[in-house]
Protein backbone atom coordinates (compact mmCIF):
# COMPACT_ATOMS: atom_id res chain seq x y z
CA UNK A 1 0.00 0.00 0.00
CA UNK A 2 1.25 3.71 -0.99
CA UNK A 3 2.41 5.93 1.70
CA UNK A 4 0.32 9.30 1.48
CA UNK A 5 2.86 11.25 3.18
CA UNK A 6 2.34 15.12 2.98
CA UNK A 7 4.68 15.31 -0.47
CA UNK A 8 3.18 12.58 -1.71
CA UNK A 9 -0.29 14.53 -1.69
CA UNK A 10 1.17 17.40 -3.04
CA UNK A 11 2.73 15.62 -6.01
CA UNK A 12 -0.71 13.60 -6.92
CA UNK A 13 -2.69 17.00 -6.77
CA UNK A 14 0.19 19.00 -8.68
CA UNK A 15 0.02 15.42 -11.46
CA UNK A 16 -3.53 15.68 -11.69
CA UNK A 17 -3.70 19.34 -12.35
CA UNK A 18 -6.20 19.98 -9.02
CA UNK A 19 -5.73 23.62 -7.84
CA UNK A 20 -4.39 23.66 -4.13
CA UNK A 21 -3.40 26.42 -1.89
CA UNK A 22 -0.98 25.11 0.76
CA UNK A 23 -0.86 26.59 4.52
CA UNK A 24 2.26 25.39 6.25
CA UNK A 25 1.95 26.08 10.09
CA UNK A 26 3.43 24.87 13.46
CA UNK A 27 1.70 21.28 14.09
CA UNK A 28 -2.17 21.45 15.73
CA UNK A 29 -3.84 19.28 17.54
CA UNK A 30 -7.73 20.75 17.97
CA UNK A 31 -9.78 23.40 16.63
CA UNK A 32 -8.46 25.77 19.13
CA UNK A 33 -5.01 25.56 18.21
CA UNK A 34 -6.33 25.74 14.81
CA UNK A 35 -8.07 28.80 15.56
CA UNK A 36 -4.86 31.00 16.61
CA UNK A 37 -3.57 30.23 13.34
CA UNK A 38 -3.78 33.01 10.48
CA UNK A 39 -5.82 31.17 7.47
CA UNK A 40 -6.57 32.51 4.02
CA UNK A 41 -10.21 30.37 4.01
CA UNK A 42 -11.39 30.38 7.69
CA UNK A 43 -14.73 29.82 6.70
CA UNK A 44 -13.91 26.78 4.92
CA UNK A 45 -11.47 25.10 7.73
CA UNK A 46 -12.62 21.51 8.10
CA UNK A 47 -12.94 19.79 11.26
CA UNK A 48 -12.47 16.07 11.77
CA UNK A 49 -14.01 13.28 13.28
CA UNK A 50 -13.53 9.88 13.36
CA UNK A 51 -15.63 7.22 14.96
CA UNK A 52 -17.06 3.99 15.11
CA UNK A 53 -20.18 1.69 15.39
CA UNK A 54 -20.38 -0.40 19.03
CA UNK A 55 -19.26 -2.96 17.72
CA UNK A 56 -16.09 -1.92 15.88
CA UNK A 57 -17.26 -3.26 12.75
CA UNK A 58 -18.26 0.35 10.86
CA UNK A 59 -15.99 3.25 10.96
CA UNK A 60 -16.86 6.84 9.43
CA UNK A 61 -14.76 9.88 9.31
CA UNK A 62 -17.00 13.13 9.51
CA UNK A 63 -15.62 16.14 8.26
CA UNK A 64 -17.62 19.41 8.78
CA UNK A 65 -16.48 23.22 9.11
CA UNK A 66 -14.88 23.83 11.95
CA UNK A 67 -17.62 26.16 13.95
CA UNK A 68 -20.30 23.16 13.53
CA UNK A 69 -20.93 20.36 16.57
CA UNK A 70 -22.13 17.05 15.47
CA UNK A 71 -24.83 15.29 17.86
CA UNK A 72 -23.37 11.28 17.50
CA UNK A 73 -27.15 10.12 18.10
CA UNK A 74 -28.32 12.30 15.72
CA UNK A 75 -26.38 11.46 13.11
CA UNK A 76 -26.94 8.15 13.59
CA UNK A 77 -30.97 8.08 13.22
CA UNK A 78 -30.14 10.37 10.18
CA UNK A 79 -27.82 8.08 8.59
CA UNK A 80 -28.96 4.62 10.10
CA UNK A 81 -25.75 3.61 12.02
CA UNK A 82 -25.54 1.75 14.87
CA UNK A 83 -24.62 3.88 18.10
CA UNK A 84 -21.37 5.87 17.96
CA UNK A 85 -18.43 6.60 19.67
CA UNK A 86 -15.10 8.07 19.19
CA UNK A 87 -12.55 5.51 17.25
CA UNK A 88 -9.25 5.35 19.45
CA UNK A 89 -5.75 6.11 18.80
CA UNK A 90 -5.25 2.92 18.01
CA UNK A 91 -8.08 2.16 15.45
CA UNK A 92 -7.16 5.81 13.85
CA UNK A 93 -3.49 4.15 13.02
CA UNK A 94 -5.11 0.82 12.12
CA UNK A 95 -7.66 2.35 9.71
CA UNK A 96 -6.37 5.46 8.16
CA UNK A 97 -2.45 5.14 9.36
CA UNK A 98 -2.68 8.62 11.25
CA UNK A 99 -2.34 10.11 14.77
CA UNK A 100 -4.48 12.23 16.32
CA UNK A 101 -4.24 15.85 15.34
CA UNK A 102 -3.09 14.35 11.86
CA UNK A 103 -6.93 13.55 10.50
CA UNK A 104 -7.94 14.29 7.55
CA UNK A 105 -10.27 13.12 4.44
CA UNK A 106 -6.98 12.14 2.62
CA UNK A 107 -5.97 9.83 4.88
CA UNK A 108 -8.57 7.48 3.28
CA UNK A 109 -6.15 7.47 -0.21
CA UNK A 110 -4.87 4.49 -0.38
CA UNK A 111 -7.80 2.91 1.86
CA UNK A 112 -9.24 1.03 -1.06
CA UNK A 113 -12.08 -1.06 0.02
CA UNK A 114 -14.47 0.89 1.88
CA UNK A 115 -12.88 0.06 5.25
CA UNK A 116 -13.69 3.71 6.11
CA UNK A 117 -16.99 5.98 4.66
CA UNK A 118 -16.67 9.63 4.38
CA UNK A 119 -19.91 11.83 5.42
CA UNK A 120 -18.66 15.38 4.17
CA UNK A 121 -21.27 18.22 5.60
CA UNK A 122 -22.50 19.56 2.33
CA UNK A 123 -21.98 23.34 3.78
CA UNK A 124 -18.47 22.94 2.16
CA UNK A 125 -20.19 23.11 -1.24
CA UNK A 126 -21.56 26.37 -0.41
CA UNK A 127 -19.84 29.20 -2.48
CA UNK A 128 -16.98 29.41 -2.24
CA UNK A 129 -17.02 25.71 -2.72
CA UNK A 130 -13.81 25.10 -0.48
CA UNK A 131 -12.27 23.06 2.41
CA UNK A 132 -9.31 22.98 4.31
CA UNK A 133 -8.07 19.74 5.79
CA UNK A 134 -4.30 18.63 6.51
CA UNK A 135 -1.88 16.92 3.99
CA UNK A 136 -1.51 13.95 6.41
CA UNK A 137 0.15 15.85 8.58
CA UNK A 138 -0.83 18.33 10.75
CA UNK A 139 1.81 21.23 9.81
CA UNK A 140 -0.04 22.15 6.73
CA UNK A 141 -3.63 22.71 5.93
CA UNK A 142 -4.37 22.32 2.51
CA UNK A 143 -7.16 24.06 0.26
CA UNK A 144 -9.01 22.47 -2.39
CA UNK A 145 -12.63 22.78 -4.08
CA UNK A 146 -14.50 20.74 -2.36
CA UNK A 147 -16.15 18.99 -5.40
CA UNK A 148 -12.26 18.03 -6.48
CA UNK A 149 -11.56 16.27 -2.91
CA UNK A 150 -14.85 14.25 -3.60
CA UNK A 151 -13.89 13.34 -7.10
CA UNK A 152 -10.24 12.61 -5.84
CA UNK A 153 -10.83 10.50 -3.25
CA UNK A 154 -14.19 8.37 -5.34
CA UNK A 155 -11.71 8.17 -7.93
CA UNK A 156 -9.49 6.05 -5.31
CA UNK A 157 -12.02 4.04 -4.05
CA UNK A 158 -13.59 6.26 -1.00
CA UNK A 159 -17.11 6.05 0.07
CA UNK A 160 -18.36 9.74 0.04
CA UNK A 161 -21.54 10.36 1.41
CA UNK A 162 -22.57 14.58 1.10
CA UNK A 163 -24.87 15.34 4.21
CA UNK A 164 -26.03 17.55 6.36
CA UNK A 165 -24.29 17.73 9.32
Amino acid sequence: MKQWDKAAVYQLLTERGIWHEITEHPAVYNMEEMAAVDLPYPEADGKNLFVRDDKKRHYYLLTLRGDKRVDLKAFRQANGTRPLSFASAEDLWDKLGLTPGSVTPLGLLGREGGQVELFLDQAFLDPPGLIGVHPNDNTATLWLRTEDLIALLRDHGTVVHVVSL
